[in-house]
């Protein structure tokens, strides 16, 4: 019986372990992924900004010719 109750102990040991490892990495995942998005948001953001100034200045040329 008691060499059952350590194996039991062991196998449960071993299931938390793979668990905590499989969430830490879910974990780190994801703040990967919110990384990533939040450099493509800023990129983005940065050309839509770089547009929008090119065409505020081909207006104003427009507007004085």
């Amino acid at each position: 019986m008691v060499v059952v109750i350590v194996m039991v102990m062991i196998m449960m040991v071993i299931v938390v372990v793979m668990v905590v490892v499989i969430v830490s990495l879910l974990i780190v995942v994801m703040m990967v992924m919110v990384m990533v998005v939040l450099v493509m948001v800023v990129l983005v953001e940065m050309v839509l900004v770089m547009v929008v100034e090119v065409m505020m200045v081909n207006m104003m040329v427009v507007v004085r010719l």
